[in-house]
């Protein structure tokens, strides 16, 4: 039996601090359309797509980065897009900063059908950076001031004929997250991520920020069987240079297609959801050759 999905990698390129989220959304449309016409029925998007990365800078109070958060989706900025989506009969992943009714704030992405529903939400587990302002800093990290940890866990659901789940940014370096979700079968995982080159407290890292962005994805893919989709916000935004390199990942742990500049584009691969099972029926037989017994310290001891 075989069963392929067209799916891309839709890369934005630096969004401005005052760039108006229809702005964006326009270009994200577009991508869409371009994915389109290249066979694609499911597009994924970045992390906090429809703004710049504003967890660089320090506000305070919190609620004057209330217009940075989205508190429905979709909601008036982002119908445009789910309409489109709807109308063309694609599928997408979106990530953005969500504000719920009862004031909780998460790093949030969303999975969305091809009739452009919502299928499953997931919130970032794995917060980056730091909780208060460190002036030292040429640009703050501060996901931790700005959100809270997603208490829900790695879903995955059935979307698109497949076992689908997803992960944002920091998510993708920690093995836990793919473990979770290969244990649930999951086939393809989508994650969008904001990852600047400069790594202030270790700049000796900043030479291999591209080679360790790809560098989990593919060990995650390979030892999980599954399909790995990063799609990255990339290029100089406000004087911040950040990682593109939006790729595919086969359950081999192969790159099969990956974007060529740091702006606006989109990254299209064929994916054969049955080249996950050969792994997993072989190699990484989980229930053959896994020892859980001897793994207690992952669960039980934090650091």
């Amino acid at each position: 039996m075989t069963r392929t999905l067209v799916l891309a990698a839709a890369q934005l390129g630096p969004v401005a601090r005052d760039e108006p989220k229809a702005s964006v959304v326009e270009r994200m449309v577009g991508l869409l359309r371009r994915a389109h016409r290249r066979g694609a029925t499911l597009v994924a998007f970045p992390e906090l797509a429809l703004t710049t990365f504003f967890p660089r800078w320090w506000v305070e109070p919190l609620s004057a980065a209330d217009h940075f958060y989205e508190t429905e989706m979709p909601g008036p900025a982002t119908e445009p897009l789910f309409a489109e989506a709807a109308r063309l009969g694609v599928g997408f992943s979106l990530g953005y900063a969500e504000l719920t009714p009862d004031g909780h704030r998460y790093n949030t992405q969303v999975l969305v059908g091809r009739d452009g529903q919502v299928v499953a939400r997931y919130r970032k587990v794995h917060l980056p950076g730091h909780e208060t302002e460190e002036p030292w800093r040429p640009f703050q990290h501060l996901e931790r001031y700005y959100f809270e940890p997603g208490p829900d866990g790695f879903g995955v659901w059935d979307a698109f004929g497949a076992r689908v789940g997803m992960m944002i940014c920091n998510d993708r370096r920690w093995p836990e997250s793919y473990r979770v979700m290969g244990l649930a079968g999951v086939e393809l995982i989508l994650c969008g991520y904001n990852t600047p080159v400069h790594y202030p407290p270790d700049p000796s890292q900043d030479a291999l920020a591209g080679f360790h962005n790809q560098l989990v994805m593919q060990a995650g893919a390979y030892q999980n069987g599954t399909w790995v989709v990063g799609v990255a916000k990339g290029g100089v935004e406000e004087g911040v240079d950040s990682v593109a390199q939006s790729c595919v990942i086969a359950p081999s742990g192969q790159v099969v297609a990956q974007a060529v500049s740091a702006g606006d584009e989109v990254v299209v691969a064929e994916c054969d959801l049955e080249w996950g099972a050969r792994y997993k029926a072989t190699l990484f037989d989980f229930a053959r050759y896994r020892r859980p017994e001897m793994y207690a310290a992952i669960t039980e001891v934090r650091g």
